[in-house]
């Protein structure tokens, strides 16, 4: 009776060992799971670290990238001071070509007045050239300074001399001794007067 009693204690306690062995082989443990973890951080940080192949590679490409810039940058240098060096040489290319018109004029004139000894002939072509050297000078905007009979400005006159008179008011240039040009408003020198002064009258 007493071996009847135990074998259902018997196949309840077996029952629950084999329930948590069960349990035990079914639920992971602890250090399984770390394990998993660390292995897929490995995985993770191996696909994102680059490769160093690549990484030289890229590195390469850009090294060659700096190496054209550089090379484009000295030639645009180069090429900037070929030009620079040229617009020195040649920027009054016009203005000798416009010149080489009053030379012949003045040619003209000096075997007029060798072959011909005629004074007329000579001042005509002293005129000419004249003329000529006008219209140069305003093909590039020189222009004379007005002077003569106006006040004295000293930002474009210069008095060489002072006259007594009362003929004019005072200060005024009575006597233009060297025309003044400016290149449009800058003065390219000024003109060379004579400044009137007013007369001092004495008291009798």
């Amino acid at each position: 009776m007493l071996a009847d009693k135990d074998e259902p204690l018997k196949e309840e306690t077996g029952k629950k060992s084999g329930d948590e062995t069960t349990k035990s082989a079914q639920s992971p443990s602890v250090e399984d799971s770390t394990q998993e973890q660390e292995s897929c951080s490995k995985d993770k940080s191996s696909e994102e670290k680059p490769d160093i192949a690549t990484l030289q590679a890229e590195l390469k490409t850009e090294k060659d990238k700096a190496l054209r810039l550089s090379a484009e940058f000295e030639n645009y240098k180069k090429r900037s001071s070929r030009e620079i060096s040229d617009f020195r040489k040649y920027a009054n290319e016009s203005v000798f070509k416009k010149l080489l018109t009053v030379v012949d004029n003045l040619e003209r004139a000096i075997d007029s007045g060798e072959t011909q000894n005629n004074q007329a002939s000579i001042l005509e072509g002293i005129q000419l050239t004249h003329k000529e050297l006008i219209k140069l000078f305003e093909a590039f905007n020189i222009k004379a300074i007005e002077a003569l009979n106006l006040p004295f400005d000293p930002a474009f006159h210069q008095a060489v001399t002072q006259q007594e008179t009362d003929e004019h008011p005072d200060n005024t240039v009575i006597s233009e001794l060297q025309k003044g040009y400016v290149l449009h408003d800058r003065l390219l020198r000024p003109s060379m007067v004579v400044v009137s002064k007013a007369v001092v009258k004495q008291d009798n």
